[in-house]
């Protein structure tokens, strides 16, 4: 039992001085904490207590905010439209007990380093999940130069930007993850979606290279190289599946799963032999023609 000594005492009620209301107080945070570390899962022991979750809004990134709920992490959504973020948050609360924040963030704002900062500044980010992304459909001489920019505003630069400010803190925690998702567009150019397919090709690479640099600190990163997912955004640009389509609970299952085990993973039995197929197999002339054909309906 811990002996107080306090002189002269200052009373806050009356029974109670400051002096032991702190001490009861720390108590009780250091009981629930240790309540908290105890009964959570060995997945958000690792990666918790919050997931930042990027381009949460509908599809891929509702996915991930179902997933890591049930695996018992906080979730901070973040998107640009904010009633969509609120859609997803009350779906998430309404099946699991974990707290939800949502905010309206764009990723492409010019000052996203500071501004991001300030948003966790007093979250305990153990994992990001970057699934934002901007894919204009097109011949690259018929799109605006905005759109080409935002691309790399979103794609190139955002996961960059959100990968810098958050592996500090993991790092020095010794515990933490990091998820970029790329596409199979980005193993080869892709026309009518080149801007794009570069774009995933840099995320591969970053990928890659922050595995290998933040592993001996105790933090996992993965790069999920997609095929075609089941979301509201290909439908519209696809109109119909295409050969090894996958639900975006699927992705996003497989994709955490790999987490500790990366740098990249392919989802989809298809999807590998596909990446297979065209990355080991084919002359890379053959593999973009390949491709071609897949993206010229897109719209």
């Amino acid at each position: 039992m811990r002996t107080l000594q306090v002189t002269p005492p200052r009373m806050i009620g009356p029974a109670c001085t400051w002096e032991e209301l702190l001490y009861c107080s720390a108590t009780l945070r250091d009981a629930s904490e240790m309540n908290e570390s105890t009964t959570a899962t060995p997945f958000a022991r690792k990666y918790g207590p919050w997931a930042l979750v990027a381009g949460a809004s509908e599809g891929l990134g509702a996915a991930f905010a179902a997933a890591l709920a049930t695996r018992g992490l906080n979730l901070l959504l973040l998107a640009r439209r904010a009633d969509h973020l609120q859609a997803v948050a009350e779906t998430v609360r309404a099946n699991t007990s974990v707290q939800v924040r949502t905010q309206a963030f764009d990723l492409a704002r010019p000052d996203l380093a500071d501004a991001l900062a300030t948003l966790i500044a007093n979250t305990d980010i153990g994992l990001a999940v970057y699934n934002a992304a901007f894919a204009p459909v097109g011949e690259l001489t018929s799109r605006p130069m905005d759109d080409l920019l935002g691309v790399v505003d979103v794609n190139i630069r955002g996961p960059l930007i959100v990968a810098r400010t958050l592996a500090p803190k993991m790092t020095a925690r010794g515990r933490g993850g990091i998820v970029l998702m790329s596409s199979l567009a980005g193993y080869q150019g892709a026309p009518r979606i080149a801007t794009y397919a570069a774009s995933k090709a840099f995320n591969i690479v970053l990928g890659e290279g922050l595995w290998r640099e933040l592993e001996p600190h105790g933090v996992d990163v993965i790069v999920s190289s997609a095929g075609a997912i089941r979301t509201p955004g290909y439908a519209k640009a696809a109109g119909k599946d295409a050969p090894g389509t996958l639900d975006a609970a699927t992705v996003a299952e497989q994709t955490l799963d790999a987490l500790g085990r990366g740098p990249v993973v392919v989802p989809g039995t298809t999807n590998r032999i596909a990446r297979f197929v065209l990355g080991r197999m084919l002359p890379r002339r053959t593999a973009i023609e390949i491709f071609a054909r897949s993206t010229k309906d897109l719209s």
